[in-house]
């Protein structure tokens, strides 16, 4: 038996589905321009009516129960259908916010290039895009969808694949020079990721023993082109991220060897209905992924 439609407790509901995707009371209050107080009582009064928990109070934030899990994407749907259709109603040109976050290399190397053409082809998306060092939790952060990068395996994640990314060593033309066998890069600073695997497993790939690794250890893929390009050591990067360094002839690839480590994916939540702006998205995203390649910038 369903619940009587006009006794349905919609303002509950709409602070919990704030709290859920704010993974917090304190910012929730915030974007609803309550008390902090005020959404505890709302949340803990809706917890009441249903007669089930929602959230488990945690010392690092809200944790969802099963029973929040399998209501947030309900409300989510239902709250984003209802202001689009109000929009229409009232001859609002409907605008639908669409957050990504995206791993730095990525975004730099390879999307902003080509958001111009996206934003042509969808002028009713106002897509917002913010960059992480390839840590991010998609609900905890209001996000739609995340573009990072790994084997494709996350745990309540769908994961689609975008782009594959070698990794191969990249140095200044001034280090490149005197790298005429992997081995005599045991003379040169190793740039290292905190993949702590990576030099290693491209060694064996080489065919050549690794040797200690005792360079500075970096979370971006950036900052180690970077001081690549200044000659300060060798990094191991995804080399399709910086093809125009190496156009350029800031970065070299003085190796054919490339490490297969990980891909570029597209992830959003399994059990959240995706919005026509997250399908949109995802239409153009993976067919310009799969045209032909063009010179990314760094």
């Amino acid at each position: 038996m369903s619940m009587d439609r006009p006794d349905l407790p919609l303002n509950g509901l709409r602070v919990f589905e704030a709290a859920y995707r704010q993974g917090s009371f304190t910012r929730a209050a915030i974007e609803l321009r309550v008390t902090q107080a005020a959404v505890s009582h709302q949340v803990a009064r809706l917890e009441d009516r249903l007669g089930v928990a929602l959230f488990v109070r945690a010392s690092g934030g809200l944790v969802p129960t099963d029973e929040g899990r399998a209501l947030y994407p309900v409300l989510q749907h239902g709250f984003d259908a209802m202001a689009r259709t109000l929009d229409r109603i009232t001859g609002h040109r409907h605008i639908e916010t669409l957050k990504v976050g995206v791993v730095t290399t990525f975004a730099v190397g390879w999307l902003m290039p080509r958001l111009p053409e996206f934003r042509r082809a969808h002028p009713s998306i106002d897509l917002r895009i913010s960059t992480n060092n390839n840590r991010v939790e998609i609900l905890r952060e209001g996000l739609d969808m995340a573009i990072r990068y790994g084997t494709g395996s996350w745990p309540g994640l769908e994961a689609e694949l975008l782009l594959d990314a070698p990794l191969a060593p990249l140095c200044a033309p001034s280090i490149a020079e005197y790298l005429t066998s992997p081995e005599n890069l045991g003379r040169e600073v190793l740039l290292r990721s905190y993949r702590a695997d990576e030099w290693p497993r491209w060694f064996a790939e080489a065919g050549s023993a690794c040797p200690p690794l005792t360079g500075p250890m970096f979370d971006s893929s950036l900052a180690m082109a970077d001081i690549a390009s200044d000659g300060t050591g060798v990094a191991l990067l995804p080399v399709d991220m910086f093809t125009r360094r190496i156009a350029e002839g800031r970065l070299v690839q003085p190796f054919s060897t490339v490490l297969h480590a990980g891909s570029y994916f597209l992830t959003s939540p399994a059990d959240r209905p995706p919005t026509p702006a997250m399908v949109d998205f995802r239409t153009w995203l993976l067919a310009t992924a799969a045209g032909p390649t063009s010179c990314a910038t760094d």
